[in-house]
């Protein structure tokens, strides 16, 4: 009898904690007891971009994640090149990225078998406040382009084969200006962070996602000069590793990771993440839309 009063008492205790967290927090998911037996492998390898780990998301959804699953989520933030690579090499279990067209290599040459849109940001240009290139007000990105490589002043870019690298190389493309070995243009090699902590004290431009930006402004001495384009839109998609090409792959758990983020209560917590910081969502939930809703088709 004493045994059974005191796991009442533990239970009704923990319950209550439950509902007061979830009473502050009413968008918050509350912590879970895995319901269902603990998985038959719980280590599970996460390859992503730096953006979900400088910008604090990782750190907002992967406890949920883990707590409800039992899964042990290794994170790996590198650029989006790099974790599609881990992909490619079967070192990885799930991926979470931003370069639509890359991922879709992945997907036609069989490296990868599901793929779910989960939510986009934007990508804007960042400089000092008194924008010696002149590309504040500019009408559109090929413009705001044309004049900071006219007018000399550092560019900063990641260098990386990151989502971030990658779209900053097609826009010089579709601009028609080759930067690589410009005395303005210098390359980082360095995730987000670091890049937007060099620009600042270069007093450089850069191009990064606006989530980083915020999640890092406070220590930045940069503004956002230009933004608010179709072309600069940032998607993300989760996708899993084929256990057909890579049988050792954690499919089990990938497929887990991937149900999580699309599922409505992740998805409403993306939504709201950075609001009670920044004033404002530093992620859109997008897994009830499809690319084609995005523009990306």
């Amino acid at each position: 009898m004493k045994n059974q009063h005191s796991t009442f008492i533990c239970v009704t205790v923990f319950s209550l904690i439950v509902l007061l967290l979830s009473a502050c927090n009413p968008l918050a998911i509350p912590p879970q007891v895995p319901t269902s037996p603990p998985p038959v492998n719980p280590n599970l390898i996460l390859a992503t971009t730096t953006s979900t780990q400088d910008s604090g998301l990782l750190d907002e959804l992967i406890p949920i994640f883990e707590a409800q699953t039992g899964y042990l989520v290794q994170a790996v933030a590198v650029g989006t090149g790099a974790a599609l690579k881990m992909g490619e090499e079967g070192n990885a279990d799930v991926l979470l990225v931003h370069a639509p067209s890359a991922e879709m290599v992945l997907m036609d040459n069989g490296t990868a078998r599901d793929r779910f849109l989960v939510m986009h940001n934007d990508f804007v240009i960042v400089g000092p406040a008194d924008d010696p290139a002149g590309i504040k007000g500019k009408s559109d990105i090929f413009r705001a382009l044309q004049n900071l490589a006219a007018s000399g002043q550092t560019f900063i870019s990641r260098g990386d084969d990151s989502g971030t690298h990658k779209m900053e190389k097609s826009l010089w493309a579709k601009v028609g200006t080759d930067p690589a070995g410009q005395t303005w243009y210098l390359e980082s090699g360095q995730g987000m962070g670091a890049t937007l902590t060099l620009a600042s004290e270069k007093s450089a431009y850069t191009l990064t996602d606006r989530a980083t930006y915020l999640a890092n402004l406070a220590n930045l001495q940069l503004s956002i000069l230009f933004e608010g384009v179709p072309s600069l839109l940032n998607v993300y998609h989760v996708m899993t590793v084929n256990p057909e090409k890579w049988p050792l792959v954690n499919y089990e758990g990938a497929m887990a990771f991937a149900n999580f983020m699309i599922s409505a209560e992740t998805q409403a917590v993306i939504g709201h993440f950075g609001m009670d910081k920044f004033g404002q969502a530093l992620f859109f939930p997008d897994a009830d839309k499809t690319d084609a809703e995005l523009g990306l088709e």
